[in-house]
C-alpha cells in the first residue's frame, strides 16, 4: 500500500510537469499527429504515379505513335515531352525535367513488319532509384509489347489459332503473388516503419530529457524523496505517465491505419497490442539507459536521437540487412527499431507465429529492462551531480 501511494504521488507530480512544460505537449501530441498525416498523405497513392518522361520519335509511324500512347497510358509514367533529337532529351534529363526517355529510330515500323528486329533504346536516371526503377519497368514493357504486336499480326496472317499465338508469344505464364502487400503499396511498408521509428525517437529523447530536467533544476532530490529514496518506484511513477500517453498515441495510429485506411494485416489484435507495447516500453527503456550511461541531458539526448535516426536505416525496411556488410549486420541487433520492425512484419503483416521471431521479442524485452543496469547511476546523479550546461 505504501508503494502504491508513492507511485500515485509521483504520477500526479509528473502529470503536473507535463502540463506546465509545453515541449511534452508538442512532442507527445502535436508532432505525432502531424507526422501521421504527413506520411499517410504523401504516400496515399501507394506507388509513384505519372512520373514525367520524354519520347524521341524519329520514325513517326502508326506503330511508334501507338507505342507512345500506350506508354502514356501506363500508371507510373506520363509522356510530357516529345523531343526532336537525343540531345534535347538528354538536356531535359540533366535539368531534372524528366526521369527517362524513349528513343525510336527511323525505320522502326518497317523493320518490324519485315521481321528484321529493329532496336529501340530507352534511357533512365538512377539518381532517384524509385523513379528510375518505375520508369525503366514501363519502358521495358513497351519494348516487349511492340515486338509482341508484330508477332501476333504475323501469326494471325499465317492462320495460327489464338492458343497457338499465346503459346508462341508467352511460352511460360508467370503466376506472381505479393504476400501481405498485394497492391505493392509503399504506404503499407514505409509508413509502418517511418512513423513508429520517429515516434521511438521522441520517446527515447523525451525519456532522457525528463531525467535531465530533474538534474538541471535540482528537483531530483524531491522526486526521490517522494519514493523514500527507492529509485525503482521513482522511475516507475515517472514513466508510467509517458508510457500511457505514447501507448494512447500508438493505438490511435494503429486504429487509423488499420480501420480507417484499411492497411492489410494478417495478424490479430493481440499481435498489434503486443508489438506496440514492446515498442513503447523498449524506447523509453533505451532513453533511460542512455541517461544512466551519461547523466547529462545534452549528451543523453544526443545519443538517443542519433541512435534512433541511424536505426531507420539499420532496421532493414529500406535496405535489407542481409545485403549489408557483415559488421553492419551484427550492429543492426543493437537498434530497437530493427527488432520492432521484424516483429511487426512477421506477426502483424504476415500473421506468422511469434515463435518464428522469438529472438526479436526477447531483444525488445531486453531494451525494456536496460534501465535496471543504470538505476544506481541515475540515483547517484540526482543526489550528487551538479548540472553543467
Amino acid at each position: 500500500m505504501k508503494y502504491l501511494s508513492q507511485l500515485l504521488d509521483i504520477i500526479l507530480r509528473e502529470i503536473g510537469i507535463l502540463r506546465r512544460n509545453h515541449i511534452y505537449g508538442f512532442c507527445m501530441l502535436v508532432f505525432p499527429v502531424l507526422l501521421v498525416i504527413f506520411f499517410t498523405t504523401m504516400l496515399r497513392e501507394g506507388v509513384p504515379q505519372d512520373l514525367p518522361i520524354g519520347v524521341v520519335d524519329l520514325d513517326n509511324s502508326a506503330t511508334s505513335r501507338s507505342l507512345t500512347r500506350t506508354l502514356d497510358a501506363m500508371q507510373n509514367s506520363r509522356v510530357v515531352y516529345r523531343f526532336a533529337n537525343i540531345t534535347e532529351a538528354r538536356s531535359a534529363m540533366q535539368e531534372g525535367k524528366i526521369y527517362a526517355y524513349l528513343y525510336i529510330p527511323e525505320g522502326t515500323a518497317a523493320k518490324l513488319l519485315a521481321g528484321r528486329q529493329p532496336e529501340i533504346s530507352y534511357y533512365y536516371t538512377m539518381t532517384c532509384m524509385t523513379a528510375g526503377g518505375m520508369t525503366s519497368k514501363d519502358l521495358k514493357t513497351i519494348g516487349m509489347l511492340g515486338s509482341a504486336a508484330v508477332g501476333q499480326a504475323t501469326l494471325t496472317a499465317k492462320g495460327a489459332s489464338e492458343e497457338q499465338i499465346k503459346a508462341a508469344l508467352q511460352p511460360v505464364t508467370i503466376d506472381a503473388h505479393m504476400i501481405a502487400n498485394p497492391e505493392g503499396s509503399y504506404n503499407y511498408t514505409l509508413t509502418n516503419v517511418f512513423v513508429p521509428g520517429i515516434l521511438m525517437l521522441f520517446m527515447a529523447v523525451l525519456a532522457s530529457y525528463s531525467l535531465g530536467m530533474e538534474l538541471k533544476f535540482d528537483t531530483g532530490k524531491d522526486w526521490l524523496a517522494r519514493a523514500d529514496g527507492n529509485i525503482i518506484v521513482a522511475i516507475l511513477g515517472k514513466f508510467i505517465v509517458h508510457a500511457l500517453v505514447f501507448l494512447l498515441i500508438m493505438f490511435a495510429y494503429q486504429f487509423y491505419i488499420f480501420h480507417v485506411l484499411h492497411f492489410p494485416h494478417l495478424g490479430g489484435t493481440w499481435s498489434i497490442v503486443r508489438q506496440t507495447l514492446l515498442l513503447v516500453l523498449g524506447s523509453l527503456g533505451f532513453g533511460i539507459f542512455t541517461f544512466g550511461l551519461m547523466p547529462s541531458m545534452r549528451m543523453s539526448m544526443s545519443i538517443s536521437s542519433l541512435w534512433s535516426v541511424v536505426g531507420l536505416s539499420m532496421c532493414g525496411a529500406a535496405f535489407p540487412v542481409a545485403g549489408m556488410d557483415p559488421s553492419l549486420q551484427a550492429m543492426s541487433w543493437l537498434f530497437p527499431l530493427r527488432h520492432s520492425w521484424m516483429l511487426y512484419q512477421a506477426t502483424v503483416l504476415n500473421g506468422f507465429p511469434v515463435i518464428d521471431v522469438w529472438f526479436h521479442l526477447v531483444a525488445l524485452i531486453a531494451f525494456t529492462l536496460l534501465p535496471w543496469f543504470v538505476l544506481r547511476k541515475v540515483k547517484n546523479a540526482m543526489l550528487n551531480y551538479v548540472y553543467i550546461p
